[in-house]
């Protein structure tokens, strides 16, 4: 990613662009595109044919991004996001499906990445889980970022992974619904309206003071910068916050769900 991103800025200052002028006739926002050049974000395909296009290259970078190593191509934004999550001050997660990936036991998350279709391979998801697991190295820095977890009822209750999978993560949960720094919630089955229909989503605010959200797709993942739109998921997310369980009833929740298996 390195070499690649090496090639854009060499092709770039060949043109006498600067990045943000670049940034500008490719349609990505100019953080992206300091990233791409410092290697710290994946050159993906469509945004590689355009920067070809813009730098009069024969489809060189094209050909650079379709050729990297799959290991490297994790989704466009998941790079950044993960930077700013590891020194997070605060934290905000809604996820209706599945147990938030920094509340994961490893043999959830294992169960979790098999699920994927088509199958990856049990090398690739190995390497997935270590590198879950090590984002969780942020619930044990010396001062943890605020974090508040919204989880639907639907990802508490089924057996990812089989029954003594299931328990392990419902008491690590448990276990986490105790702790000073982390704020839990349930958003129980069967309310009749809630703010979460349009899917999962992350809130963040970094050292700075700069507030991000992020969201994933089946096939695609987007970092939000831009104020308005965080604004409309923070609103959601205190909306949400309001028709969960609150921190006991969720507890409750949680100790009758161990107590059934």
């Amino acid at each position: 990613m390195k070499m690649v991103g090496a090639m854009v800025a060499a092709a770039r200052i060949s043109k006498q662009l600067t990045q943000r002028e670049l940034a500008d006739k490719v349609g990505i926002d100019v953080e992206s595109m300091a990233s791409i050049e410092q290697g710290r974000r994946v050159l993906m395909p469509d945004i590689a044919e355009l920067l070809d296009r813009e730098l009069g290259l024969p489809g060189v970078l094209t050909a650079a991004a379709n050729r990297l190593p799959e290991v490297d191509m994790i989704p466009a934004w998941a790079e950044e996001y993960m930077e700013a999550e590891a020194t997070a001050l605060a934290l905000s997660w809604y996820d209706a499906l599945v147990v938030p990936g920094l509340l994961q036991t490893e043999a959830y998350a294992r169960a979790v990445l098999r699920c994927r279709v088509p199958y990856i391979g049990e090398e690739k998801i190995e390497l997935a889980v270590t590198r879950r697991m090590k984002r969780q190295d942020i619930l044990r820095r010396p001062v943890p970022p605020t974090m508040s977890f919204i989880i639907g009822e639907v990802a508490v209750r089924d057996r990812i992974g089989g029954d003594d999978v299931h328990r392990e993560q419902l008491q690590y949960l448990r276990e986490c619904a105790d702790l000073t720094t982390i704020s839990l919630q349930v958003l129980p089955i069967g309310v009749t309206a809630h703010a979460g229909l349009d899917g999962p989503f992350i809130l963040l605010e970094t050292p700075d003071f700069q507030r991000l959200a992020y969201s994933e797709t089946q096939r695609g993942s987007l970092l939000v910068r831009d104020p308005n739109e965080v604004s409309i998921l923070t609103q959601k997310y205190a909306m949400l916050r309001s028709q969960a369980l609150n921190l006991s009833d969720t507890k409750g929740l949680l100790d009758r769900l161990l107590g059934e298996l």
